[in-house]
């Protein structure tokens, strides 16, 4: 196990951990957006780019093996010219069902649009596509536009059931006007008629750096958690962000699934709050892409990140890894340990 030490960003102590297995292609080594899910005992990690890459392991730990794909080449039904690659799945468990839904894009476009593929068994080639559950959309072809999709990015999908209610949410967004959540319908491909997309964070300096959200309702304490993603994630190799602008963490907790979501001090996140739970320090460079894994009695947050002083590696998007840590809580705030 890697240990890191003290971050002065976020107060906790951090343990990473790397994926290890296959390297070979885009093998298991790059694991951008992770979802975990633990199913008979194994623990499977999906990812972004080969139209949803799937790896196994028997412990968080490793080995990784990577297994394959969700979608065949040219599955996903969802047209969108160009855009053939899928992005930032979020994989959960609907009674003897997984879903897992995906997101169709390119780098900084907004027509984009979040799908849907099931599976019995998380094995490539038993998934099969339901195509898309919402769509965003550019404002120059929809200038008249009033629903709220419109002015968002329909990508980085995570799905949860209020604990509450029992109804399935969904929360997606990046840049743009962030982070935007709402009630799927019973069949869980769509949004609950009747439904409004609620804002759930926002931060209102250009160019509006959040994304990849997940909302985590901790029993332990009574409080759903937001996690976003805030800064840059990609392309370090060709233009590193200023310090403090890459990728990093944040957190801010509510009594609601649909917020507000206050961090620290009482600020919502709409209006910019969120406290950072983890940052680059040490040898630790830009996590993001975050997740929570209960496993057991333990909350897991799972993240990708990229190694600064690793000379086995480098900035390039393909040498991100699969980094995790225990959640702790204190007076209802949320710790890494």
């Amino acid at each position: 196990m890697f240990s890191i030490g003290l971050c002065s960003c976020c107060s906790s102590s951090s343990n990473i951990e790397q994926i290890f297995g296959d390297t070979d292609g885009w093998g298991t080594v790059h694991i951008h957006d992770p979802s975990v899910v633990k199913h008979d005992g194994w623990y499977y990690s999906f990812g972004t780019h080969l139209r949803v890459t799937i790896a196994r392991s028997p412990t968080l730990y490793g080995p990784w093996k990577h297994l394959g794909s969700v979608l065949d080449a040219g599955q996903s039904i969802i047209e969108l010219p160009g855009r053939d690659d899928i992005w930032a799945p979020d994989v959960i468990k609907v009674g003897d069902t997984f879903h897992c839904y995906y997101s169709v894009s390119t780098f900084g476009a907004q027509n984009s649009a979040i799908g849907l593929a099931t599976s019995k068994t998380l094995l490539p080639g038993s998934w099969t596509d339901h195509g898309e559950v919402v769509r965003s959309y550019d404002l120059d072809d929809y200038p008249n536009a009033t629903e709220p999709w419109t002015i968002t990015n329909a990508i980085d999908p995570a799905v949860l059931f209020d604990a509450k209610t029992g109804k399935p949410y969904m929360s997606y967004g990046s840049f743009w006007t962030n982070i935007w959540g709402f009630p799927l319908n019973k069949a869980m491909d769509g949004i609950e008629e009747g439904a409004v997309p609620k804002h759930l964070a926002y931060d209102p300096v250009s160019p509006n750096p959040v994304e990849g959200p997940f909302i985590h309702y901790a029993s332990k304490t009574g409080y759903y958690y937001l996690f976003v993603s805030h800064g840059y994630c990609c392309g370090y190799n060709a233009s590193m962000p200023a310090a403090g602008e890459e990728y990093k963490i944040k957190v801010g907790r509510s009594k609601t699934i649909d917020g507000p979501f206050l961090d620290r001090n009482g600020t919502d996140m709409v209006n910019g709050g969120g406290d950072v739970i983890l940052g680059s320090h040490g040898w630790l460079y830009g996590p993001g892409g975050q997740g929570v894994l209960v496993d057991g009695k333990k909350d897991i947050l799972y993240y990708h990140y990229e190694s600064a002083v690793d000379n086995r590696v480098s900035y390039i998007d393909e040498d991100k890894y699969l980094g995790w840590n225990e959640i702790k809580y204190s007076k209802g705030w949320p710790y890494l340990v």
